[in-house]
């Protein structure tokens, strides 16, 4: 789904840094930024990631501008550079912290005992997926941005990103050769883990919240479809009444109020 303006192009293979790594490189690009920080500051910081990944979602990297981005957060255009160099940074710490957050859910996966058998090797990668899917619902802004928007990064910053989609994917492929040890020996089990990108990476284009399926639902129609083909899929089971609660919107206060002065 294209964005109004926009063409079409290819993207390099989707999807983690090491959260180290993330946090690694993120830091390296603030850290010229030495100056006297608010209490809170990090959350202010993530509400203007926040802000500006919808921004981005809805009108494109280049067609917004870091005038619109600082309005939508409610602060000064001087205000937003104290939290973010250009919008090129915003940019880089959007799609970085995604692949950052997505490593970490592989990570919590992998930590569980190891798979043994065939049995715990697919609970394991339905685990992955479930953990995916889930994680996409709270972030289709940011998964897009990641999706369309990573080509605009300065090509060393575009690298680290698309090294860590690669990363992502080997995981992936791991999970699928441990199932079935014979695709790896075919060279399959890439692709196949490709394939099962291909199911999830997209649907925060057709599979909006308030709708009759939740990704909740989805995530073990994609686990069986990937697993048996159409014959496995099944009815999707009623949504859980969900306890999470509206996220309040955050006015983010100009940080000169809370900067000492020399």
């Amino acid at each position: 789904m294209q964005r109004p303006g926009e063409a079409s192009s290819a993207h390099g293979p989707w999807v983690g840094l090491r959260p180290a790594d993330a946090s690694l490189r993120i830091g390296r690009l603030t850290a010229s930024m030495a100056r006297t920080r608010s209490p809170g500051y990090a959350d202010q910081r993530d509400e203007i990631l926040r802000r500006a990944a919808e921004l981005f979602a809805r009108n494109g990297y280049t067609a917004t501008s870091m005038n619109e981005v600082a309005d939508a957060c409610g602060v000064s255009k001087a205000a937003l550079y104290h939290y973010v160099r250009d919008k090129q940074e915003l940019l880089f710490q959007i799609a970085a912290g995604h692949v950052g957050r997505l490593e970490q859910v592989i990570a919590d996966v992998q930590a569980q005992p190891p798979a043994r058998g065939t049995e715990a090797a697919e609970a394991r990668l339905r685990a992955l997926i479930d953990r995916f899917v889930r994680e996409y619902a709270s972030a289709q802004d940011e998964h897009r941005v990641l999706t369309e928007d990573v080509r605009f990064l300065a090509d060393a910053e575009r690298e680290q990103v698309l090294a860590a989609q690669r990363r992502v994917v080997a995981a992936f492929s791991d999970a699928v050769a441990t199932v079935r040890p014979a695709l790896a020996r075919n060279a399959m089990d890439k692709p196949l883990a490709m394939l099962l990108f291909g199911m999830i990476n997209w649907m925060f284009t057709w599979l909006k919240p308030g709708g009759p399926l939740t990704h909740e639902q989805m995530a073990p129609v994609v686990a069986d479809l990937f697993f048996g083909g159409l014959g496995a899929v099944r009815k999707p089971a009623a949504p859980r009444p969900s306890r999470a609660r509206p996220r309040a919107a955050t006015t983010i206060p100009s940080p000169t109020s809370t900067i000492p002065t020399t």
